[in-house]
């Protein structure tokens, strides 16, 4: 009968038991599905309560079958109702906290949560729990229940001698460089990956070792504290230990027994003995058995030495670590090398946002709303260590933020260097001796690699390649020459840099992060050592490759920053000093030639001015160097737009290759070639052509007939020829030089593919807009593949099939083109580079035919404005946008307006051009329109003709050019009434067009159409509808049946029913016309 309440008793006590321990795992659990930050010993009950109620339902299954001897089962019912009463107190306390399901005091609950675990009463409870379950669990794991007693007599000695809690010793962080809490700003996104590492949701007594590393000032000790702050519950003690060399980790752990083992107040170990006893103190309290929740942090451990990693200054870190695996590391390092526990990398703050955030908090001052601290955080690109000292300057001495950065490009030393305030919070205070530290670390263990950092001051931040150094490397600087004698060498200088951050590796190149290359420059070159300024011409010079290969404009595009930084005002004295050097001079052309590449004019020309000085001087005005710099100085003033100097230059060269090298060298012929197209541009067309004939026969003797050259010239000829409307022969040349390059450099070479653009425009001036459409298309698939989607070249072309399709009348596809070629020239060349220019010129003439002339003008505004401030208000491309814009204005009706653009545009291509050249004349043809319209006819006649007879005398009187003013000036006649004259006008231009262009050009349509409005004004209305009917079949198959120009005629062809009297089908061709979206603009 005892027996058998006895064991009802126990399994009602279990009963209890479980029912109880389910409620709390059930609360548990639900609380943790909303917050992963539930303390760690109630994260572990609600781990080990299912386990005990398994355990439970064990024992009342061999309780009810009679198994347990009744000492056991009295036991057991001891050790039940002991941990019920503790499971009862756990319970009552959270029942009070923790929030049903949909409360909204989430937080609040969690934070008495963790106060409540800190409770004695609550953690004694914990630990008697986890104890009786330790107990059933033994029990469960014996074999044989008559063991009984003999395990009941060792777990109550084990109930009789409880382990010792280990003992808390809060945050101890001793000398570390704290900072106020709201100092620390950002960084969310690195404290939430600590967190995860060092605080898992599982295995949370197992070792975690994390090492933190980055640049020297990227803020990884204030990461790590910033953490202890936000998680200090987490951990029974922290501590932080300086590690940046051995004898101060040894002082950092002897201070640290003095607070562990309670024996001594003296915080200095009298000798080495007494050191390393204390050590070995530390390390054995770390790795008592249950102490395994203190978080170490070794702070700037910046020299290892590591399999691996060796460093005859460094030391290994790991003999420092407890004896047992457990507990959690923090270790922060400059160093990459460290393999051990999980990687952590510090890098720059990317959100500029955050910088301005950092200089408003140093400097107490409110600026968010200030963009020169934006361009002082950008300036300073996220080196928290950099702002932080820029804003206690700010604070310090009142000035403004772009006061700051005068202050920074002029006197950097004095703002920034070594001698400026120090700010505690950073191990080396200074932005100079932090990275003097790193380098120091370097030259200890690779002389060579400190010195090639050295160097890059040099060059550009951006962008540093092997070949860029071994093309400068020299005898003269051993350590450079010894690191590129192979790539290996120089990866292994670069890996050694970065392995303690000084550089960053991105794809296929190095770059240096811009404060430290301010250092290079200010701290470790001022005065700039000339030897080493040789060394970066040289880089620079020899790094380019010839203009035909295909890889000039992508390695040009790279070495574009560097040539620029070469140029900038820190060298200057250099360049003064030492103009006679070749090297100098001879580097000074190279990158004036990169720079004129790229748009950068007045750069290069100052970089020619240089060359050109220093040949003159060291090598005689009449050198065959010296005329080369001559000729690249007219190129560039051609490009400038300045002609008349450009041909100064020209002519110099010319005479000077003529007399030192005859007159059939290939250079005497080159400045030949290169005068044909200054005296194409000028409009010159005939002396143009003398050039190019020259240049032509000379090189096919000199080279013979399909030599590059030669076939540079025939390309430039086909140019020429369809500048003087002789398409025919123009398309002979420019076939003539695509067989020649596809025969000597293959089909898909960027030469070839030259012509084949070529090709497309001139079929798109024949109006056979397919064919042109096909070498357009063939020119971009062969750029795409041979320079990549983003080259200029390809852009170019892009632009172009932009202008085909606007000519097509497909005005989506060619908005489509041009925002492409626009996308793509901002990012290659940037927003002000002419070529982006001339996009957004193109642009606003399609805005312009869609009828969008807010837009339009918005781009021809931008346009003119780029162009202006890039190539000067007289320039013939700024001026063919304000022509442009005289234009747009006659459209809008702003005919005053547009008459003032126009005027500026004849008064500046007259003084450029001269008053009879094509361009000039262009504007004259334009300002007779506008008087036309504004209803002064004569006026406008005088316009015409004096247009009419420039072109005729230029051009020929069959040039298109010609007979677009032909056919104007027979609008105008028809306009005056003089029918007669206007026909005969119309019916020349028709013959001219049909001649030059065929009977299907949309040019020829156009006064097909034209004629029929004569013919119905003179009331020949059956001539009249044969005209419109010619024409509407022409611009159907040319543009389609709904492009705006084929439904003009339609609306015409209306007009003219009406007056037939053909009522029925007038209406028809009116219902067309409405049945489309598109806006009609018709003649009349």
């Amino acid at each position: 009968m005892a027996e058998a309440i006895a064991i009802l008793g126990l399994v009602t006590s279990i009963a209890s038991l479980v029912d109880l321990s389910a409620q709390i795992v059930s609360r548990l659990r639900e609380f943790t599905s909303r917050t992963s930050d539930v303390p760690k010993s109630f994260r572990a009950l609600s781990t080990r309560l299912p386990l005990l109620t398994a355990i439970l339902q064990r024992i009342t299954t061999q309780a009810q079958a009679g198994r347990l001897p009744d000492d056991v089962t009295k036991a057991l019912r001891d050790v039940v109702d002991s941990t019920l009463a503790q499971v009862s107190i756990v319970q009552t306390c959270l029942s009070g906290i923790i929030p049903p399901e949909n409360a909204s005091k989430t937080e609040r609950a969690l934070k008495a949560l963790k106060s409540l675990a800190r409770e004695d009463k609550v953690c004694q409870a914990v630990e008697k729990i986890h104890k009786d379950v330790d107990f059933l669990v033994l029990h469960q794991t014996t074999q044989h229940v008559d063991t009984g007693d003999r395990i009941l007599e060792e777990l109550s000695k084990l109930t009789l001698t409880p382990l010792a809690a280990p003992q808390s010793f809060g945050v101890c962080l001793g000398q570390a460089p704290e900072i106020e809490p709201d100092a620390f700003i950002g960084r969310m996104a690195e404290l939430r990956q600590l967190r995860d590492i060092l605080i898992p949701t599982q295995h949370p007594h197992r070792q975690r070792i994390t090492s933190v590393s980055g640049m020297g000032g990227v803020g990884k000790t204030q990461l790590s504290l910033a953490h202890v702050r936000a998680c200090a519950d987490e951990y029974s003690s922290v501590f932080w230990l300086n590690a940046k060399d051995e004898t101060s980790l040894r002082q950092s752990m002897a201070d640290l027994a003095t607070v562990i083992i309670h024996k001594s107040n003296d915080s200095t170990a009298q000798s080495i003995d007494e050191e390393k006893v204390k050590i070995e103190q530390v390390r054995r309290w770390l790795s008592e058995p249950g102490n395994d929740q203190w978080l170490l942090i070794f702070d700037n451990y910046d020299d290892p030495s590591l399999p691996g990693v060796r460093s005859p200054t460094g030391y290994d870190i790991r003999s420092y670590f407890p004896l047992r695996s457990q507990g959690n590391i923090i270790i922060t390092t400059r160093s990459t090398k460290l393999t051990f526990g999980k990687q952590l990398r510090v890098q720059k703050l990317e959100d500029v946002e955050t910088g301005v955030a950092i200089l408003s908090q140093r400097s107490g001052q409110d600026l968010s709303g200030d963009s020169t601290a934006t361009d002082l955080a950008k300036r300073l690109d996220g080196l928290p260590l950099a702002l932080a000292t820029a804003g206690a300057y700010l604070r310090r001495t009142g000035i403004l933020c772009y006061e700051y950065l005068d202050l920074y490009h002029s006197t950097w030393t004095d703002l920034v260097g070594a001698d400026t305030e120090e700010l505690y919070e950073y191990e080396a205070r200074t932005l100079a001796s932090t990275w003097t530290i790193s380098l120091d670390q370097v030259r200890r263990q690779d002389d060579d690699a400190a010195e090639l950092l050295t160097f890059f001051a040099y060059l550009s931040n951006r962008d540093i390649w092997y070949e860029l150094i071994k093309a400068g490397a020299s005898d003269a600087v051993p350590g450079i020459r010894r690191v590129t004698e192979n790539k290996v060498w120089f990866q292994r200088a670069m890996s050694r840099l970065q392995d303690y951050n000084l550089v960053e590796v991105v794809i296929g190149s190095y770059q240096v992060h811009p404060c430290l290359h301010d250092w290079l420059i200010e701290g470790l070159n001022n005065p700039p050592i000339p030897l080493l300024f040789e060394i970066a011409l040289r880089c620079a010079a020899d790094s380019i490759e010839d203009k035909s290969n295909p890889q000039y404009w992508s390695t040009s595009r790279r070495l574009l920053d560097h040539v620029e930084h070469l140029e900038s005002p820190h060298f200057s004295q250099l360049w003064r000093s030492h103009s006679l050097d070749e090297v100098v001079f001879s580097a000074a052309h190279v990158i004036a030639l990169v720079l004129l590449g790229w748009d950068r004019h007045k750069k290069a020309e100052q970089m020619f001015v240089r060359a050109l000085a220093g040949k003159e001087k060291a090598l005689g005005p009449d050198h065959t160097s010296t005329l080369d710099t001559v000729h690249a100085l007219g190129s560039l003033y051609r490009e400038q737009g300045k002609l008349d100097v450009a041909e100064q230059m020209y002519l110099r060269a010319l005479v000077g290759t003529e007399k030192a090298l005859g007159p059939d060298h290939t250079s005497t012929l080159t400045t030949v070639h290169e005068l044909g197209i200054l005296y194409r541009e000028q409009g010159k067309l005939d002396v143009a052509e003398q050039m190019y004939l020259r240049a032509l026969v000379g090189t096919e003797k000199a080279l013979g007939p399909d030599h590059t050259s030669t076939l540079t010239t025939v390309h430039e000829l086909g140019r020429l020829y369809r500048k003087q409307g002789k398409l025919d022969v123009a398309e002979q040349m420019y076939l003539r030089a695509l067989a020649g390059t596809e025969k000597a450099l293959g089909p898909d070479h960027t030469s070839t593919l030259t012509t084949v653009h070529e090709l497309g425009r001139l079929y798109r001036e024949q109006g056979k807009l397919d064919v042109a459409e096909q070498m357009y298309l063939r020119a971009l698939a062969g750029y795409k593949k041979a320079l990549g989607p983003d080259h200029t070249s390809t852009l170019d072309t892009v632009h172009e099939l932009g202008s085909l399709y606007r000519e097509q009348g497909k005005l989506d596809v060619a908005e489509q083109m041009y925002l492409r070629a626009l996308a793509g020239t901002e990012k290659a060349l940037g927003p002000d580079h002419t070529s982006t220019l001339d996009t957004v010129h193109a642009l606003g003439r399609l805005y312009h035919e869609q009828g969008k002339l807010d837009v339009a003008e918005q781009m021809y505004l931008r346009a003119l404005a780029g162009k202006e401030k890039a190539l000067g208000p007289d320039h013939t491309s700024t001026l063919d946008t304000v022509h442009a814009l005289g234009r747009l204005y006659r459209k809008q009706g702003k005919l005053d307006v547009a008459e003032q653009m126009y005027l500026r545009a004849l008064a500046g291509t007259e003084k450029a051009l001269g008053p009879d050249h094509t361009s000039t004349l262009d504007t004259v043809h334009a300002l007779g329109s506008l008087y036309r319209k504004q209803g002064k006819l004569d006026v406008a006649e005088q316009m015409y003709l004096r247009a009419l007879a420039g072109t005729e005398k230029a051009l020929g009187p069959d040039h298109t050019s010609t007979l677009d003013t032909v056919h104007a000036l027979g609008s105008l006649y028809c306009e005056q009434g003089k029918l007669d004259v206007a026909e005969q006008m119309h019916l020349r231009a028709l013959a001219g067009y049909k001649k030059a262009l065929g009977p299907d050009h949309t040019s020829t349509l156009t006064t097909v159409h034209e004629l029929g409005r004569l013919y119905r004004k003179q009331g020949k209305l059956d001539v009249a509808e044969q005209m419109y009917l010619r024409a509407l079949a022409g611009t159907e198959k040319a543009l389609g049946p709904d492009h705006t120009s084929t439904l003009d005629t339609v609306h015409v062809l209306g007009r003219l029913y009406c007056e037939q009297g053909k009522l029925d089908v007038a209406e028809q061709m009116f219902e067309r016309v409405r049945s489309t979206s598109c806006q009609i603009h018709t003649h009349e």
